[in-house]
Parts: structure tokens; C-alpha cells; sequence
């Protein structure tokens, strides 16, 4: 007697949760640190980074520090303006009993030159600040551009004060009687384009957003990496179950 001719069953599919079996020493496997935080961390410059940053706390605290270093580097700032800037010469006179004091060279552009040498001083600072604070932390953030703005500002503002206070004496009618009637004397330092104090924080915003656009870390991908528990479909994607 012959068994009837009929076809084997078809094999049974597997479905995605067969496609990993727990290990056989009877361990569960480890955690997922990505399912237990909640969100995503990707390597960068050979450590490890969350995708929001190093923490608001951490990026408030660089941007502290960078702007008192800015501000105390006004104190070099304004002794350099001291010694760098030209002199406006004076003259005294006696009239009708008072002294009136003018300037000895009307078509001089020593105060121009006063000016121009707080600016391209500003200018430089801002340019060595961006490019240190850049090497330093080359990942930026609105706490260090706010950082590197006030304090660009609050040197500019040393800078002015100290380059007047190591400057001549402001009172200029005692500065010719000291000198005497017809002696030519320097007249206080003075900075009469107040737009000058802006040069500093300007030059070392825009020199760091470039070089941190141009060289700076891109942002990670916002897609997680693949679930190596989880089967691939063709393309990438997780096969359902």
C-alpha cells in the first residue's frame, strides 16, 4: 500500500523576533545605552559627545571665562595705545590776563592719528582673540560668541580709560602755565571716534564665525546608527516582524 502523494509543509517563517536568540549561558545582553538615555551619541575627534553639546553649564562657564580675559587684555591694549599713538601738540598764551591754550599746527592730523591707532590696535586684538578662542574650542556656541562680544567691549573700554589715565594730565590751562607762555606741550590723550571701541568686538565676531563655519566640527547625522539586534532590510531599513 502506497502513502499518498502529498506536499511537505511549507517551511514556517521565522519573524523578526526569532532573529535573535538570547545568549545560552542564560545573561541577558546588555543594555542598550541609546534606549536608556533617550537619545543618541556619536564619536567626535576620538570622544564621545551627546548631540546637544557639552552642556549649557559648561558652555556658559568658557563663555565667563573668555570674556575676563578679554577684558584684562584691555590693560595691554591701552598701554599700547599710549605709546603708539602720536602726540597733538599745544601752545599757550596769554590774553587780556587768561590763558588760552590752541592748537600749534591747525592743519596737523595728529588727532586723526590718535583715532586711526586705537582702531587698528582694536583691530588686531580682535583678530588674536577669535583665532585663540577658535583653537581652543573649535565647536562655537551662542554663549561663546555672546562671550567673546562683551568682552571684546569691556576691553575696549579699559583700554580707553587707561591709555587717558597714562596720558597727559586733562587739565591743559595748568599744563601752560606749567610750560610756560609759547612752550609747546601734548595734549591729553583723547579718543574722539567713540565708534573705535566697537572695533575689537566686531574684528573677533566675524573672524570667529568664519573660521567656524569654515573649519569647524560639522553636526552629526540625526539619524541613530542601525540596531545590530534588529534585522536589515535591502535598504538599510528594519525589516518588520
Amino acid at each position: 500500500m502506497s502513502a499518498p502523494l502529498t506536499p511537505p509543509p511549507p517551511p514556517h517563517e521565522h519573524s523578526a523576533r526569532d532573529a535573535w536568540q538570547p545568549p545560552s549561558d542564560g545573561h541577558a545582553a546588555a543594555p542598550d545605552p541609546q534606549r536608556k538615555t533617550g537619545h543618541a551619541e556619536y564619536p567626535r575627534h576620538g570622544r564621545w559627545y551627546e548631540q546637544d553639546g557639552p552642556g549649557m553649564k559648561t558652555e556658559m562657564r568658557e563663555a565667563a571665562v573668555t570674556a575676563v580675559a578679554m577684558a584684562l587684555g584691555g590693560v595691554l591694549l591701552g598701554v599700547l595705545w599710549w605709546w603708539l599713538a602720536p602726540r597733538v601738540p599745544l601752545v599757550g598764551d596769554v590774553v587780556s590776563g587768561n590763558w588760552v591754550v590752541y592748537l600749534k599746527d591747525t592743519e596737523g592730523e595728529q588727532a586723526v592719528g590718535v583715532d586711526g591707532t586705537f582702531s587698528l590696535l582694536a583691530l588686531g586684538f580682535g583678530v588674536v582673540s577669535a583665532l585663540a578662542v577658535f583653537l581652543v574650542r573649535r565647536r562655537g556656541g551662542v554663549p561663546l560668541v555672546v562671550g567673546l562680544a562683551v568682552g571684546g567691549l569691556l576691553g575696549s573700554l579699559l583700554a580707553w580709560r587707561i591709555g587717558v589715565w597714562l596720558g597727559p594730565a586733562q587739565d591743559v590751562v595748568a599744563q601752560a602755565r606749567s610750560a610756560g607762555k609759547g612752550v609747546t606741550f601734548d595734549a591729553p590723550l583723547k579718543l574722539n571716534a567713540k565708534g573705535a571701541l566697537l572695533a575689537w568686538p566686531f574684528a573677533a565676531l566675524v573672524l570667529h564665525l568664519g573660521l567656524t563655519a569654515l573649519f569647524g566640527p560639522r553636526d552629526p547625522d540625526h539619524f541613530p546608527p542601525p540596531d545590530p539586534y534588529v534585522p536589515q532590510g535591502p535598504h538599510g531599513a528594519a525589516s518588520g516582524s
